[in-house]
């Protein structure tokens, strides 16, 4: 891509808009019932801690503390438990077997319509994420390095669920450098979308520990009687439009084009798939693939 190119465009808005596209097309599979069947027919008792397991497979060899690190704001006692667990009965190979057969199945039959066009991205979106740095950003790196599959399909998915993760890396990067904890990320991204205090309580934090983080982030002015302040918001806008800077290098390597076409494909199916979560977990789950609550 030229440099005038990069010029001519809203990289910052297209980015915002290819990332949000991209954690509706893989937030679905965390909660996929026929995932968590086939999770469950590895041996893992009624599929329990398949979330994790999951998304963290590649990153399961190097121990449940790794895996808290890189997950951020998931209570790492739960991190431990689901990781614990599925360690007991099979290798993060055949986790991500089961996965794979689900995302290749789902697809196939919530959104065919997209099948064939995102398949023929495969190559250019796995060209993307071969390109960009590592450093710092484990669970990309992690899942970068393992074996690619044959089903084009599903290979396409990896590489954007590849893209998505070094996002991930980098927004809990540019939380870290806000000095910002585990239980107070799940606060300020529950103020920022709206959420009504679930997000925290979802990933494990209990009375005692959001306390304690409203506390810390009263006395940094950005919380005041127990509720996310004009300056604390403030700051959660700026760690998004941050992480939206840092990672448009990665659609910007896509190419204009190539973005439009992903977006054209996947905006239009992004309700569909959000409602098979809604349908099977609930309105709440895979916050960050949810508009803003009025």
């Amino acid at each position: 891509m030229c440099h005038a190119e990069g010029m001519a465009h809203d990289w910052l808005e297209l980015t915002r808009r290819s990332s949000f596209a991209s954690h509706r097309l893989i937030g679905w599979i965390y909660w996929d019932p026929r995932a968590i069947e086939l999770y469950a027919q590895l041996g893992i008792p009624n599929g329990t801690g398949y979330y994790v397991a999951s998304r963290a497979a590649p990153l399961l060899p190097a121990g449940h503390q790794a895996v808290s690190a890189a997950f951020y704001s998931i209570h790492p006692k739960f991190i431990e438990f689901a990781v614990t667990l599925a360690e007991q009965h099979a290798s993060w190979s055949d986790i991500s077997a089961v996965r794979n057969q689900a995302v290749g199945e789902g697809l196939r039959q919530y959104v065919p319509e997209i099948c064939n066009e995102l398949e023929s991205m495969r190559d250019e979106l796995w060209r993307v994420a071969d390109s960009l740095p590592e450093s710092g950003r484990v669970c990309f790196a992690a899942h970068r390095q393992a074996p690619r599959v044959e089903d084009g399909l599903v290979s396409a998915w990896l590489a954007v669920n590849c893209i998505r993760e070094w996002r991930g890396d980098t927004h809990f990067a540019v939380l870290t450098s806000e000095d910002i904890s585990r239980v107070q990320a799940g606060i300020l991204h529950d103020a920022h979308l709206n959420y009504g205090g679930w997000i925290a309580q979802s990933r494990g934090a209990d009375v005692e520990a959001i306390t304690q983080a409203f506390a810390d982030l009263e006395s940094r002015g950005l919380a005041e009687g127990g509720v996310v302040s004009t300056a604390g918001l403030a700051v959660r806008e700026l760690i998004e439009e941050r992480t939206n800077e840092l990672t448009q290098r990665a659609w910007q390597s896509f190419g204009y084009d190539n973005t439009e076409r992903f977006l054209n494909m996947v905006e239009p199916i992004g309700e569909r798939l959000m409602k098979r979560i809604d349908d099977t977990a609930g309105p709440n789950w895979m916050p960050a693939a949810r508009e803003r609550r009025p």
